[in-house]
Formats: C-alpha cells, sequence, structure tokens
C-alpha cells in the first residue's frame, strides 16, 4: 500500500493520475497548503523541501520508503510498474528528456504566470515576463505534438506529468498570447485524448476536499 500525501495543485495531480494508472492501491492524505499543512513535522519527513505531493511506499524492499518531488515519484512508480516509461533506449530518454522539459519549464513558468496573473498587486512585467514564456513553451510542445502522439512518443510520465499544468493553462495563455501560441491545434487534440482516460479522469478529483456550507 501506498500513502499520497497531496493537495489540489497541478503537481499533487501527477502522482494521484500516475497512481490510478498504474493501478497501485493507495490512501490519500491531504495536506492543506493554504492552511500550512506541509511544514509540520510529520510532512517534512516525507518530503524535506514542505511540498507536496510526498510518498511513502510500505511495501518497499527494507522498509517503508519516502519519496518527495513530484518528477522523482513518477520515476519511482514508473520503475516499480514497469508502466509508463520505456526500459529501452531511444525511448526512455525521449520520455525522460520531456519529463525533465516539463519539471524544469512547463511547471515553474506556469506558476508563475497564475501567482501573477491573480496577484492582488498586478506588475505589468511580471505577467507578461511569464505568460510570454509559458505562450513559448506550448509552442514548443505544440511542434513536438505535430511530430507525435505524445510528448516521448508514446504515453509516458511526460504526459502525465505535464498534462495537470497545461489544461488549467492553455486557454488563458492562449488568449493572452495568441500571437506567439497560434492555433495550438496539437495541443488541444492532445488534451483531449488525455481527458477521455478514465485513470486521468480519476486522479485529478483527488484529493477530495470538503468545503464548509
Amino acid at each position: 500500500m501506498i500513502d499520497l500525501y497531496t493537495w489540489t495543485t497541478p503537481n499533487g495531480r501527477k502522482a494521484s493520475v500516475m497512481l490510478e494508472e498504474c493501478g497501485l492501491d493507495y490512501n490519500v492524505n491531504p495536506v492543506n497548503i493554504g492552511a500550512g499543512e506541509q511544514f509540520e513535522p510529520g510532512f517534512l519527513k516525507i518530503s524535506p523541501n514542505g511540498r507536496i505531493p510526498g510518498i511513502v511506499d510500505n511495501d518497499a524492499t527494507g522498509g517503508p520508503h519516502s519519496v518527495f518531488e513530484s518528477g522523482a515519484i513518477l520515476v519511482y512508480l514508473a520503475e516499480k510498474t514497469g508502466r509508463f516509461l520505456p526500459t529501452s533506449e531511444p525511448a526512455r530518454s525521449s520520455a525522460l528528456q520531456w519529463l525533465f522539459w516539463q519539471m524544469g519549464g512547463i511547471g515553474p513558468m506556469m506558476g508563475q504566470a497564475g501567482h501573477f496573473m491573480n496577484a492582488d498587486e498586478q506588475i505589468p512585467y511580471a505577467i507578461d515576463r511569464y505568460v510570454s514564456e509559458s505562450a513559448r513553451l506550448i509552442k514548443v510542445m505544440d511542434d513536438r505534438l505535430g511530430e507525435a502522439e505524445f510528448l516521448g512518443g508514446e504515453y509516458s510520465v511526460a504526459d502525465i506529468a505535464t498534462y495537470p499544468w497545461v489544461v488549467l493553462a492553455y486557454e488563458p495563455i492562449k488568449q493572452a498570447k495568441a500571437d506567439i501560441v497560434g492555433e495550438a491545434a496539437n495541443t488541444k487534440r492532445w488534451l483531449d485524448a488525455i481527458a477521455a482516460r478514465p485513470a486521468v479522469k480519476k486522479g485529478m478529483a483527488i484529493p477530495v476536499v470538503e468545503t464548509a456550507t
């Protein structure tokens, strides 16, 4: 059994989608980052950086093993199950390149774009900088998806990592920077294909957070 510590963010959804795709049994432990629960000592033992998601694999060789950082979690689960990360080259390298591309670009840039677009203090330079770079990355992605069905060639950890971010940012970034993004039909096709996957539907709804009425 795997314990998942997560919240309702794109990075959190990477882990829950991957767990669903791999068909692994897991317990969901919500970590309310708005309330600062990510800095509680118990969670910091799992994720020393104080960021979700984190997992504990209770069935690991040698006893329970914790993994933090969403990209590392995806690779760990892929290697544990033998799914969504090719074992031979060049397919493995292709999937990892696009996974790291997401980790170093899509996540940080779209995260900053969202932060500054929704901030109480509007800073035009910051908004334009991060929205423009996010638009450029969507164009890079769209060009790639014109060559292959999925980012790594076949459906892989690269798509699982990228989808939760792009599904939120695609429309607002496209509207804001249509001159950079262009039609982005390949990206739209990719978004629709991944959204239709049953495991993605389930994983994107985790964790279930009760709201006060």
